[in-house]
């Protein structure tokens, strides 16, 4: 059984920071590639991130290039998500995924995710 945790949401001024956390348990964390979604109110689940199983390769959703950063400690089984010059926008239930057949490639498909966090709201203000 494999449990994800996120933790580090807030409400967060446009222009400022959040680090998200994602701690992982009940598999090994290294075999995985890992992924960040979000979901805003009335929407459908976006793909933001991913990133391979050392952090080889990552992918980004082209409305967050350069603004976030995905990166991985795979000895305290904990994928990050560092936010800056966030935006209204960002606004959203943050979800972090592990998918379970992929290591050295990411995919930003949701279905390709079978392992998911219960959401950590994100809420950015003008």
């Amino acid at each position: 059984q494999v449990q994800l945790v996120e933790s580090g949401g807030g409400l967060v001024q446009a222009g400022g920071s959040l680090r998200l956390s994602c701690a992982a348990s009940g598999r090994r964390f290294s075999s995985n590639a890992m992924g960040w979604f979000r979901q805003a109110p009335g929407k459908e689940r976006e793909f933001v991130a991913a990133i391979s199983w050392n952090g080889g390769s990552t992918y980004y959703v082209d409305s967050v290039k350069g603004r976030f950063t995905i990166s991985r400690d795979n000895a305290n089984n904990t994928v990050y998500l560092q936010m800056n010059s966030l935006k209204p926008e960002d606004t959203a239930v943050y979800y972090c995924a592990l998918d379970t057949a992929r290591a050295y490639s990411v995919s930003y498909y949701a279905r390709h995710y079978d392992y998911w966090g219960q959401g950590t709201q994100v809420t950015v203000s003008s």
